[in-house]
């Protein structure tokens, strides 16, 4: 049986979430996924700017880095790898969208085990296919890893088959996003490319880090232009790098960039099987 997760709601082992609570009822805030190997979360500091960047665009007190850390290490400690979701919410509030006058937020730290690692799909690539559904443009939002993944969750309702490892999201336009869980880059031309998220779709801290250690071409990418591609490989704060080795009807191979790129998450001191 999966081990249960643990769970502290604002530092307390037994406290619950009102049924008032903004995030329940409007999806009123933001949540940080983080990758732990033993006490240590390779990606912390990309996980905690992100956060802080997205309180500041929400008008969300920021909470704690500190205390978040110290909430990690406990609902994760005796697990060799763990798997922590940090959620934070605007608290409780009266009936109605308005935000509340004072804000109290509500903040759930709370610790998986992480699925078997699959070392075929690190080494070997997956198979994506394009999702049907179309991710709406909001600016506002763009980047933010808010409460709200209902279009992430209808897209991974479009398939069951197990062979398939990720579900491509195309914007109105029909520009390439990322999948239902993950960034997306491709080598196109020599050139390592990722899309453009300032309309919609999830700013990885995976993506971050990349962004951050390589040179990149961060633009729109439409359908036919990743036809085009050299190699794929998708992004994830929990998954690493993974490459992609059929999208739809068309195959590829893990490619050089890919394989560079598990070696540098290795370094940053995720485990090798996982790369």
């Amino acid at each position: 049986m999966p081990t249960p997760p643990r769970i502290r709601v604002n530092g307390c082992r037994d406290a619950m979430v009102g049924a008032t609570d903004r995030g329940l009822a409007y999806g009123d805030g933001l949540f940080e996924t983080v990758r732990f190997v033993g006490d240590g979360a390779p990606l912390w500091g990309r996980h905690m700017a992100r956060l802080t960047a997205g309180c500041a665009r929400l008008g969300l007190p920021a909470p704690d880095p500190a205390r978040l850390l110290s909430e990690a290490r406990e609902v994760a400690a005796g697990l060799p790898s763990a798997v922590v979701r940090i959620t934070l919410t605007r608290g409780e509030g009266p009936r109605g969208y308005a935000p509340p006058a004072v804000v109290q937020p509500t903040r759930i730290v709370a610790a998986f085990a992480p699925s078997a690692p699959s070392v075929p799909a690190a080494r070997e690539g997956i198979r994506v296919r394009t999702c049907a559904l179309r991710l709406a443009a909001q600016p506002r939002l763009a980047g933010l890893k808010h409460l709200n993944r209902l279009e992430q969750v209808l897209a991974r309702a479009e398939w069951d088959d197990p062979s398939i490892g990720e579900g491509l999201l195309l914007d109105a336009g029909g520009h390439v996003v990322s999948a239902t869980m993950a960034n997306l880059f491709a080598v196109i031309d020599g050139v390592l490319v990722t899309p453009r998220l300032d309309l919609c779709g999830v700013a990885g801290v995976a993506r971050a880090e990349i962004l951050a250690t390589r040179a990149v071409d961060e633009r729109p990418l439409t359908v036919a232009e990743l036809a085009t591609a050299s190699e794929i490989f998708l992004t994830s704060g929990v998954r690493g790098i993974v490459p992609v080795r059929a999208w739809d009807e068309q195959c590829f191979a893990p490619g050089p960039v890919a394989r560079e790129l598990q070696r540098h998450w290795h370094a940053l001191g995720f485990p090798p099987e996982e790369a």
